[in-house]
């Protein structure tokens, strides 16, 4: 395989227990459908598309390729709305009535929000761009009052649809993680219930409730796939890595022990593409320990801009994520436009799931186990927006 792939031959057989198990007893919980009630009830709630790729199939030699359209969810462009909801929604809950919000009733937004403002309470979190926006959609929708942080390189344009959003928006000297090194600092503060989609140690509970988050997409996306497919299961899932949040809650519900039970189902490869400026969990796999990178070199795919992964995510990823792929700004930018010409509208970190899905075709179809009977599902986590136009002129600028 190229230097620009890397796989992972133990993850096959490596599998996920489902059920939660409660932090103080230890005892598995049953999953929670308040998270679904809670979506449900959220302005512009709809299921997103699942497009079908055909072309792109038939080009690349496989039985199926699928594109979960994630650019439009809850009016937003990006999918970080499902997990920023319930876990905003969680915290300030439990913050402020002093008791659990896992299966409880999903109470008015406008309630809670009403007495979180009673305790003086302000949301504080950190973005690479559509998560302090979603995060700020959340605590617009409660009154609550929000700040983000966010890097010095970060463009004028996402600062200004955070603040959109009625967020205070505080820019630090650095790239993503020394943004996240200042609102850490900020957080000691009296008043501050920071909500953020990488964890820590000390800081796990809060990122556990943004995995749950995801989970609405990745059920609507099986459903769809088996409608769109005959009943055929997901063979390869392939989904951008930044903190590796949304990496993770692919992989656990891929590699799901009670998947295999389920006869319309299977277990799927999971494939996870970073960005050549900040591969991340590339580097940790090679290494076989959690590893960080620089990111102060330009990236277009500005969400995956991570210099080092969530600390939950990464026993998961490092167990359970089949082949980690890179690819260049300019790849990723070709893709946009490919998806343009399809008339799907994405933006560069959505794009880098097909821009992989080329790379793997052309360097390592075989040891990828991609085929003719292959069902590839590409999670576009973005949709379209401006970018700086990469300067590059092919994709072999890898690491």
């Amino acid at each position: 395989m190229g230097s620009s792939n890397f796989l992972n031959p133990s993850a096959k057989q490596w599998r996920h227990l489902d059920n939660e198990c409660d932090p103080q007893t230890g005892q598995q919980q049953q999953p929670s459908t308040a998270r679904l009630e809670l979506h449900k009830k959220l302005p512009h709630y709809s299921q997103t598309p699942l497009h079908s790729l055909p072309s792109v199939a038939k080009e690349l030699g496989l039985g199926h390729v699928l594109l979960k359209d994630e650019s439009s969810r809850f009016g937003l462009p990006s999918f970080k709305i499902l997990a920023a909801s319930w876990a905003v929604y969680r915290a300030v809950t439990e913050q402020v009535q002093d008791s659990d919000s896992r299966d409880v009733e999903v109470q008015s937004l406008s309630t809670i929000g009403k007495q979180a403002r009673g305790r003086g309470l302000k949301l504080l979190t950190c973005t690479a761009g559509n998560w302090g926006r979603a995060v700020a959609r959340m605590a617009e929708y409660m009154g609550v009052p929000v700040v983000v942080y966010v890097a010095s390189n970060m463009p004028e344009m996402t600062r200004n649809l955070i603040r959109g959003e009625g967020a205070e928006v505080v820019p630090v000297d650095g790239g993503y993680d020394d943004a996240v090194a200042a609102m850490k600092v900020e957080a000691e503060k009296d008043g501050y219930l920071m909500v953020v989609d990488i964890a820590w140690e000390g800081y796990e509970t809060i990122p556990q409730w943004v995995i749950e988050g995801y989970q609405t997409m990745l059920e609507e996306s099986d459903a769809q796939v088996l409608a769109a497919t005959e009943s055929q299961a997901v063979t390869h899932a392939i989904i951008p890595c930044g903190c590796g949040s949304v990496a993770q809650a692919v992989t656990q519900h891929f590699k799901s022990a009670a998947r295999e039970q389920q006869r319309e189902l299977a277990n799927a490869s999971v494939i996870a593409v970073e960005p050549t400026a900040a591969a991340c969990l590339m580097a940790s796999l090679r290494r076989g320990e959690m590893t960080s990178v620089s990111t102060e070199e330009h990236c277009i795919m500005n969400g995956m801009n991570a210099g080092v992964l969530s600390t939950t995510a990464w026993p998961v990823l490092k167990q359970g994520v089949d082949v980690s792929v890179v690819v260049s700004d300019f790849e990723s930018h070709n893709a946009v436009k490919d998806l343009d010409r399809r008339g799907i509208q994405a933006g560069p970190c959505g794009a880098a799931c097909l821009a992989a899905l080329r790379r793997l075709c052309e360097t390592a179809k075989e040891d990828c186990m991609l085929n003719e009977r292959s069902v590839v599902v590409l999670y576009c986590t973005e949709g379209a927006r401006e970018y700086e136009l990469p300067l590059a002129e092919s994709g072999d600028d890898d690491r």
